[in-house]
């Protein structure tokens, strides 16, 4: 999932909640809950138990809990069970893990 060098530089924990415009650099791992919008040029993962209702623009975005709202990844969306995904992802490379709950649409284009 994460190469070797890389290090988790914010974290939202499983208990803590967060309003507002979260924005961050560096890999950031939520497992709390999320309401309004994140912000990232770098790694995001939800983690499995977390509710993420936020648009949501990063470079890579890695789904295993609730995410509710539009997604946009500059290289690429994976969403692993037993994620649940409801709204729009705009990516150039999309993994949809069998077991996954996905209602929404894809808009896939090239990488810039």
């Amino acid at each position: 999932m994460l190469g070797g060098d890389s290090e988790i530089t914010a974290i939202i924990d499983e208990g803590c909640k967060f309003e507002g415009n979260l924005s961050f650099s560096g890999i950031a791992r939520v497992a709390g809950i999320v309401t309004g919008s994140v912000f990232s040029n770098d790694t995001l993962i939800i983690s499995q138990g977390a509710i993420i209702n936020a648009d949501i623009n990063a470079n890579i975005i890695i789904i295993f809990g609730s995410v509710k709202g539009n997604i946009k990844a500059s290289s690429r969306v994976e969403i692993r069970s037993p994620a649940r995904f409801e709204g729009t992802i705009a990516t150039p490379s999309l993994l949809v893990e069998e077991g996954v709950i996905f209602h929404g649409t894809t808009k896939m284009r090239d990488k810039k």
